[in-house]
């Protein structure tokens, strides 16, 4: 193929292995010029060379390489390290108005969250981990002694809040449930959520009603610690908060306080600090699963970045839209952080 694209791929801080196989470098490399894909960062000096001759840019979280106007053949930056809209620190006024596609792989990471974010409730509600410590100790219940306070996820009333990439790879996990779906996402219009088989709900009715609440929507400057103490208080006892999205969104210390305290459980897998102080009284306090924010990185599944990368890649250079990867929205950029 004569004039191939001219594509950078600069992952560090990822590394190539982890999120390439060689069958789609090979696709890739088919239809385009693929420079650097090491796993050291690109040296400016390297960039500069050939900066004006790009096509596309593969690159994490961060717009590292300077002003758009010394890249005039650009037509794609394609984030893989996950986080929404897309690279910090990129014009993207410029991008739009140039029709440069900004791509996010974070719908790659949707199913391992949601995956995790099932069995840690099911661990919750069935006293899973509680029972499991118990029997180490020589302290396990047989039959219904160890069952109180359990439940079952059918039937339960379970509220979604945020109904994003998360939501949606969450929702036919627990379908089998014959759940029924409360959402609080005030982005989306009523009518397109009730296609989608929930029911639009404000987030006091959510917190009031269901059982099972999983915080799932993205951070923004709206949703700064929405789920504030006086909210939070709102949760009916016994219910579980399952915090999958970011700590962004809850008062981390009243939800700390109101979990120790036994108001209801909760499990956990992102934490306003990370690593988590180890000093942290949420370490200390029961009905709650921790998680160190292992939702989302899962080996195998890590691999699913690059081949959407590569499918949004050929299509691209085909002249069709990308299908795979999240695009930024001029509407979002503003109000995501």
């Amino acid at each position: 193929m004569a004039d191939k694209p001219n594509i950078l791929i600069d992952p560090s801080f990822r590394k190539m292995e982890e999120i390439f196989n060689a069958d789609d470098l090979n696709r890739l490399s088919a239809v385009a010029e693929i420079h650097w894909a090491r796993n050291e960062r690109a040296p400016a000096e390297f960039v500069d060379a050939i900066k004006a001759e790009l096509f596309a840019v593969v690159a994490p979280n961060n717009w590292r390489y300077g002003s758009l106007d010394d890249f005039p053949k650009l037509r794609a930056i394609l984030d893989v390290g996950g986080g929404l809209p897309g690279p910090k620190s990129l014009d993207y006024r410029a991008c739009f108005s140039r029709g440069i596609r900004v791509l996010t792989c974070a719908p790659a990471f949707a199913p391992m969250v949601a995956e995790m974010a099932l069995g840690m409730v099911l661990a919750a509600s069935r006293q899973i981990v509680v029972g499991h410590n118990a029997f180490v100790q020589g302290e396990e219940k047989y039959f219904k002694g160890g069952n109180t306070g359990t439940f079952t996820l059918y039937h339960q009333t379970v509220g979604l809040i945020g109904f994003g990439s998360l939501a949606r790879a969450l929702k036919p996990l627990l379908d089998p449930f014959q759940c029924q779906f409360l959402a609080y996402d005030p982005w989306l219009p009523d009518h397109f959520l009730r296609k989608q088989g929930v029911v639009p709900s404000s987030l006091d009715e959510l917190l009031r009603r269901s059982k099972v609440i999983f915080v799932l929507a993205v951070p923004s400057q709206e949703n700064r610690a929405m789920l504030d103490r006086d909210q939070l208080s709102k949760i009916q006892p016994g219910a579980i908060l399952a915090l999958m999205s970011r700590a962004h969104l809850v008062d981390f210390e009243a939800l700390t306080d109101l979990v120790s305290q036994g108001k209801f459980q909760a499990v956990i897998d992102v934490f306003p600090k990370e690593p988590l102080p180890a000093d942290h009284p949420i370490r200390r306090a029961s009905g709650v699963i921790l998680s160190a924010h292992r939702a989302g990185s899962v080996a195998r599944d890590v691999r699913e970045i690059g081949r959407m990368v590569v499918d949004d890649l050929i299509s691209i250079i085909a002249g069709i839209p990308p299908t795979e990867m999240q695009p930024a929205e001029p509407e979002l950029i503003q109000r995501l952080l």
